[in-house]
């Protein structure tokens, strides 16, 4: 199985951003014991590029049965980093085609950000595996079926203000999957140690999917 066909069936990638290395460690912990398969680690401008690479370097050795990404990724420098630490694919919020060009070359999954159909189109055309519609809360999922209408052939993620309320009709409007941060990530319950929580809001947004599936 490819990596696009397990996204499709693993449906949610959480979004791990701005978070110490222990605290990471301890998220993606309690993320593999609720059933999450995909995780991203965000570049930022508030971390050196360093520590976000030795972050991704770090979950892709002790979770070896989760699929680790980096997101936010801006510049071709920041691909070959994530690709040397072991990421499998590329998030980005923007098109930049030397990034999906770079990521496509070392045979990273292509993931960028856009909004208007023109923008999807052509992400899909620079080579993106799947591309992000960003910020899908903001547009709903009425946007994003319209968009699917005249291109059924892209492969949409739903990222930016996805919730329980809305999941399931983004999965009805035809995404492959949605990208998740602080409405999993709850960075109160980490700065009070309780990841019990967070896998506790990770289950029931898988729940919330199967139900999606099933209805």
């Amino acid at each position: 199985m490819n990596l696009i066909q397990e996204i499709k069936e693993a449906k949610i990638i959480v979004i791990l951003r701005n978070l110490s290395h222990e605290e990471t460690f301890y998220t993606a912990e309690a993320l593999q014991e609720a059933g999450i398969r995909f995780v991203e680690v965000t570049f930022s401008p508030c971390v050196p590029n360093d520590a976000t690479v030795s972050v991704i370097s770090t979950l892709c050795r002790r979770f070896p049965d989760m699929h680790i990404g980096a997101g936010t990724v801006l510049t071709t420098e920041q691909v070959a980093a994530a690709h040397t630490a072991g990421a499998e694919y590329i998030i980005s919020p923007n098109i930049s085609p030397p990034v999906i060009q770079e990521t496509r070359r070392l045979n990273m999954l292509s993931m960028p950000g856009a909004m208007t159909p023109t923008e999807i189109a052509g992400a899909y055309q620079a080579g993106a595996s799947i591309v992000k519609v960003f910020p899908s809360g903001s547009l709903g999922a009425d946007y994003i079926h319209a968009v699917l209408a005249p291109l059924p052939q892209i492969p949409l993620a739903a990222v930016g203000g996805v919730n329980l309320e809305n999941i399931r009709e983004f999965f009805r409007a035809g995404v492959c999957c949605v990208g998740i941060g602080a409405n999993i990530v709850d960075k109160n319950a980490i700065r009070a140690g309780n990841y019990r929580r967070i896998s506790e809001l990770a289950g029931q947004y898988l729940r919330a999917v199967r139900y999606s599936e099933d209805s």
